[in-house]
Parts: structure tokens; C-alpha cells; sequence
């Protein structure tokens, strides 16, 4: 039983600024990583962990949401019709979440933390420039914008492309989300690099902007289940709140290699252990 004292909410709030660092870093939450720490260090129960994240969830893109907003990099357009389908998804997995069994959700938990990491390794690219297009259907058309690049001194422009497939891909982010715990930006911003082709920049911040969205849709399904404790879900999200800001912060200095090899390896490590825990097998105590 985790019990409150005064290190213990130090310990917590550490470890929340450490993973949304982290996990703002590469435009998600650091949901990602709470959840398994909570689990494995602080033997939380997964559910009261879940219900913790998702409020760190909340915080970290309340924290992260505005600096891209000013810097016009949000197509605000695009995360209101995409976080419809997210929605939805959320609240499935808030349903599902009670008829899981605990391993399950852990097994489940490190498969999402495998496929991650290999998303990590491979080199995502910009998607080549080409002029607007008209297209049938005006009102998808609406959604494609530009974005300001400091390099090159000009806004690019971008189209959004093969949106229903986009919306099936964010339903499962949405449901996975909920389900886990995660801020789902693990899963949007491939989904929006992939599917709907818009460029990485444009991609992360969009993400940054709908997890709290996200977050919210099935955090408060949580709260009435009781599983979000104020004593832990406090400075947690406190400490999210800085951790985004000093992820910003350390993006600017170091190199996208440096994160990212970081990222993999600190991905892989919780996922080998999470995988098995949901096999009663948990590393220093025995099965």
C-alpha cells in the first residue's frame, strides 16, 4: 500500500516532471511513462495509476498547448473534427477498462510501449511541398492551412489528406488512450504523419493540442469510478506541468538523435518489465 508522506509526494512530483520531460520532448505526455513507474516502483494499483496519468495528461497539455498555438503551428480545425472520432474511442476504452483484468491491461501496456520504440527508430521525413489543390469536397479542403518556418523565413503550405482514414486511426488512439493511460500522442502523431500526411511540426503540436481533450473524456469517467486519488493525482499533475515546460526548454538545446535514442531505450526497459509483470513475474521481487 502506497502511503502518503511528505517524500512521497516529493517522490512523485520528481518522477512527473521527469516523464513529461521526457514525453514533451516528442510532442506527447508523459502518461507513457507514469503509469509503469506508479505500477512497478510505488506498486500502485494500475487503475488508480491510469486514473493519476490521465490527470497528468490533462496538465501537460494545458502546459505544452499554448507556446504552439502562439507560434501558429495548432490547425485548430483539424483537432475539433479529429478529436470527434477521438472522443468516441475514449469513451470505449473507459467501458473496456472495467472488464479487462489487470495483466491483460499490463500486456497490452508493454505491446504499446514495443511499437513505440520502433516508431521512434525509424526516420520520419517531411512530406514533399506541393500547391493547394481543389478538391470535391470544399469542406475538407477548409482544414488544409501552413505553418511558419524559421528556416526557410516563409509559411509552407500543407493539404490534409485521406481523412476517413485518419479518423479510424484516431479512434483507436482515443481508445488506447483511455485504456492505458497514455496521452494517445504516441499513436496520433504517426496516424497524422502517415494518414492524413501533414508535416511532423504540424503533427506535434496538433497532438498537443487534442490529448487534453482526449485525456479529459475519460479521466472524469475515472474520478466517478474513484479511481483518481487527489494525495496522488496532485503533485502529479503539478510536476506535469513543469516537465512540459522543461522538456520545451531542453528541445531547444539538444540534439533530435540525443532524445531520441533516449527515448528507445528508456521505452524498451519499461516495456520488457511491464510485459513481465503481466506474467506475475516482476524483476528483483520473484514471481
Amino acid at each position: 500500500m502506497f502511503e502518503m508522506t511528505t517524500g512521497s509526494v516529493l517522490w512523485l512530483f520528481a518522477v512527473s516532471v521527469g516523464a513529461s520531460a521526457l514525453g514533451g520532448m516528442l510532442g506527447m505526455a508523459g502518461g507513457i511513462f507514469i503509469v509503469p513507474i506508479l505500477t512497478m516502483f510505488a506498486h500502485i494499483d494500475i487503475r488508480l495509476a491510469i486514473g493519476a496519468s490521465l490527470v497528468s495528461v490533462i496538465a501537460c497539455s494545458c502546459g505544452s498547448a499554448a507556446p504552439f498555438l502562439k507560434g501558429s503551428l495548432t490547425n485548430v480545425r483539424l483537432a475539433i473534427v479529429l478529436e470527434t472520432a477521438t472522443t468516441l474511442g475514449a469513451l470505449t476504452g473507459v467501458f473496456l477498462s472495467g472488464l479487462l483484468p489487470a495483466p491483460f491491461l499490463f500486456f497490452i501496456f508493454g505491446v504499446v510501449l514495443l511499437v513505440s520504440a520502433k516508431q521512434m527508430l525509424t526516420r520520419r521525413r517531411e512530406p514533399e511541398i506541393t500547391p493547394l489543390e481543389t478538391a470535391s469536397k470544399q469542406w475538407v479542403r477548409r482544414l488544409d492551412s501552413s505553418y511558419p518556418d524559421r528556416a526557410l523565413g516563409r509559411d509552407i503550405p500543407y493539404r490534409v489528406q485521406r481523412l476517413p482514414m485518419g479518423l479510424i486511426l484516431m479512434y483507436g488512439a482515443g481508445l488506447l488512450s483511455a485504456l492505458l493511460g497514455i496521452g494517445s500522442g504516441v499513436l496520433k502523431i504517426p496516424a497524422m504523419d502517415t494518414a492524413l500526411r501533414l508535416p511532423i511540426k504540424v503533427s506535434t503540436a496538433t497532438s498537443n493540442f487534442m490529448i487534453g481533450v482526449t485525456a479529459a473524456a475519460s479521466a472524469g469517467a475515472y474520478f466517478v469510478r474513484g479511481d483518481i486519488v487527489g494525495p496522488i493525482a496532485g503533485p502529479i499533475a503539478l510536476g506535469s506541468v513543469v516537465g512540459a515546460i522543461l522538456g520545451a526548454r531542453i528541445l531547444l538545446a539538444i540534439s533530435n538523435e540525443k532524445i531520441r535514442l533516449l527515448f528507445v531505450v528508456v521505452l524498451v526497459a519499461l516495456a520488457v518489465q511491464m510485459i513481465l509483470s503481466a506474467f506475475g513475474i516482476h524483476l528483483g521481487q520473484g514471481a
